[in-house]
């Protein structure tokens, strides 16, 4: 991670933002990344982050921005997820429920002046993410950025913005890298 961008700056934006607002806390964790509603025994929704990584953070958010509010009273949202070392089957199933995740990723990401990195979150089976994925992220990311962002995701992506001194999003900054052409 560099200097520049600190979980910590990251946490206290977004529980600016939301803490009150939403009942919402980001909060840094030692091991997998969880999103806890409120309970009994804890007064705020946490959207709990992995070892204290940025990226971390911006997928986790990513995920938060997605769910509606009857989701968000669920754990983890109540989303599916099979752990590494999926078959090509579930992993065509992860890319497809991930492009709107990783869509706002991208957008908190250059809103942070942060790049960004697709992930395929298969490293026991060695797949990379797809280039049909890549391609139906940044086709989520120019719909979404046409259409207008949600409310959440657009108030973090203004706050990132100011806090790195980064200029207003447009449709060029979401270019996918060439393709590698086989000789």
């Amino acid at each position: 991670m560099s200097e520049t961008h600190q979980a910590s700056d990251l946490i206290q934006l977004f529980n600016h933002l939301f803490l009150e607002s939403l009942n919402t806390e980001l909060v840094a964790g030692e091991d997998e990344p969880i999103y806890l509603p409120a309970s009994q025994s804890y007064p705020h929704h946490r959207v709990i982050f992995a070892h204290g990584f940025f990226a971390s953070a911006l997928h986790e958010i990513s995920h938060w921005c997605v769910a509606g509010p009857e989701r968000r009273l669920l754990e983890d949202f109540g989303y599916w997820y099979k752990p590494d070392g999926r078959n090509a089957a579930e992993q065509a199933e992860f890319e497809r429920v991930e492009q709107r995740p990783q869509a706002y990723e991208w957008i908190l990401s250059v809103s942070a002046g942060k790049r960004f990195h697709f992930s395929a979150d298969n490293l026991a089976a060695g797949l990379g993410a797809s280039d049909a994925f890549k391609y139906a992220v940044q086709q989520r990311v120019f719909t979404t950025l046409k259409l207008g962002m949600n409310p959440r995701l657009n108030a973090l992506s203004e706050a990132l913005r100011q806090f790195y001194s980064q200029p207003p999003l447009s449709l060029d900054q979401f270019e996918l890298e060439p393709l590698a052409c086989a000789s």
